[in-house]
């Protein structure tokens, strides 16, 4: 997955857009911009890719991506197949944090709205917004009457309601963020690039070192002051988070996961499994169920 830069900057010199995007499946690209992005999915399920958090996506979510936090929605398989009629549905909101200026955010009145896009930085997921915050988000992309200064108030309405939210879920971890953002390292977006595309390889930190031009000890030092955990505890979360995709969909045996997912023997992964999603995989397999 090659991260690319998309433009998701009004077209219309406004201070946010709201766009709905219906097509036989998500696009498929790897991608960050400075715009914050708020998505509704309306109908599709697969895989959501947020910074290093990997897991389902379905209908009725509701997730707000802060700026420049890579991401990627990718629809399960049989949205790719050429004679299918499903069909992905979302709207998705565009704006900066400083969309209403500098200074807006630091009134009183808004702390709650300034601290979910703080915390939005890693990712935040929604996933039982009360309908009438789901109603409001469609008002913006259905509604063509609303005026400017109307459809402002209602985005504010929204991001308000999601503050009040308890149930939000924090995505990306803040070992992604501090080194993405390190934008003195060009190397960094070569290393993650690197384990997204071969996490269910066998792969060594002395493979990854190699990418970032690094010896072995020193990338393992720097990539446990950078994450505070070490290369193979990160990778193995990784790679747990696309095994619980993979029992989540039903269509695999737990020892089929543990190969798919990287891992080299059962009892490994199991241990893993355990370790980071405190069950086992069939306990994992029946709760979702």
């Amino acid at each position: 997955m090659k991260l690319h830069f998309l433009n998701r900057a009004s077209t219309q010199y406004q201070s946010f857009s709201v766009t709905r995007n219906t097509h036989k499946h998500f696009l498929k690209v790897w991608h960050y911009h400075p715009e914050l992005e708020l998505v509704l999915i309306l109908k599709s399920t697969g895989t959501r890719f947020i910074g290093d958090s990997i897991d389902k996506f379905q209908e009725g979510e509701v997730v707000l991506i802060g700026k420049n936090l890579p991401h990627m929605w990718l629809n399960d398989e049989e949205y790719y197949n050429e004679d299918s009629e499903m069909f992905a549905d979302a709207i998705s909101i565009h704006f900066k944090k400083d969309f209403l200026g500098d200074a807006f955010l630091e009134a009183s009145e808004i702390k709650q709205i300034h601290d979910l896009i703080e915390r939005a930085e890693s990712g935040l997921v929604f996933s039982s917004v009360n309908t009438k915050t789901l109603s409001l988000i469609k008002e913006l992309d259905e509604n063509k009457e609303l005026t400017l200064f109307c459809k402002l108030l209602k985005l504010l309405e929204i991001l308000n309601n999601l503050s009040n939210e308890d149930d939000a879920k924090s995505l990306s971890s803040r070992g992604f963020l501090s080194s993405f953002n390190e934008r003195e390292n060009q190397n960094l977006k070569k290393i993650y690039e690197y384990i997204f595309n071969n996490f269910n390889k066998p792969i060594s930190s002395k493979d990854v070192a190699e990418v970032a031009y690094m010896n072995s000890s020193a990338f393992s030092r720097y990539f446990k002051r950078i994450h505070r955990k070490t290369f193979t505890t990160y990778l193995n979360e990784i790679r747990i988070g696309y095994a619980c995709k993979l029992l989540i969909e039903e269509k695999h045996k737990v020892i089929s996961v543990c190969y798919e997912s990287g891992f080299s023997n059962i009892s490994n992964f199991n241990r893993q499994f355990k370790k980071i999603k405190k069950m086992s995989p069939s306990e994992f397999v029946k709760k979702h169920r």
